[in-house]
């Protein structure tokens, strides 16, 4: 990940600087705009609520807001964002206690293939459910770091700095959430 775009730096500017008013909720809106989607889809794929991931995504950009002024301009502004976003989901996940996430329905939706044989549709929507139970039966820590990096795209030291976690740390949750994933599938039968 890149530092913040041109673009992006005057937003985030113009809300560090303390604006005040319509033109300070403008600019706001236009960065909350940009990164919500990211900051939504980690609140979801840890938590596996739709209704929960909104709110704490909402949280995620309230919190960044009242903490402009601690953010550094020359590192990327996604990151930051996101790792609020996940840190206030595994606080919600150990306030729970929960290890197992219920999935709603209508939120599974796996990719439909190029091509459109009915056996081949099954088969990749059984595995696609398959592999998103297995994530979901994932402690917190292990299922942020895969959302994170399989997801998200980000490498291990942007893991590291979005986490507040030594890099060793990443690499070992890593390794370990991707090793029961594999026995986990493994039981599913794929």
């Amino acid at each position: 990940m890149s530092a913040l775009s041109d673009s992006e730096l005057a937003l985030v500017a113009r809300n560090a600087e303390g604006m005040q008013g319509e033109a300070s909720t403008q600019a706001y809106g236009e960065l909350v705009q940009r990164f919500q989607p990211a900051v939504f889809s980690v609140c979801y794929r840890l938590l596996g609520e739709r209704a929960e991931a909104e709110d704490l995504a909402q949280d995620a950009f309230i919190r960044a807001y009242q903490h402009l002024d601690r953010f550094d301009p020359n590192l990327p502004f996604g990151p930051w964002v996101r790792r609020i976003a996940a840190n206030l989901c595994i606080n919600r996940l150990h306030a729970r206690q929960e290890l197992q996430m219920p999935l709603e329905d209508e939120v599974y939706d796996p990719p439909a293939p190029a091509e459109q044989n009915p056996e081949a549709v099954r088969v990749q929507g059984e595995t696609a459910e398959a592999v998103w139970l297995a994530i979901c039966s994932l402690p917190p820590a292990y299922r942020v770091v895969i959302e994170l990096s399989h997801f998200e795209g980000l490498s291990y030291s942007e893991i590291a700095r979005a986490l507040d976690l030594p890099l060793s740390d990443v690499k070992s949750h890593l390794f370990r959430a991707r090793k029961r994933l594999a026995k986990l599938m493994r039981s599913y039968g794929t």
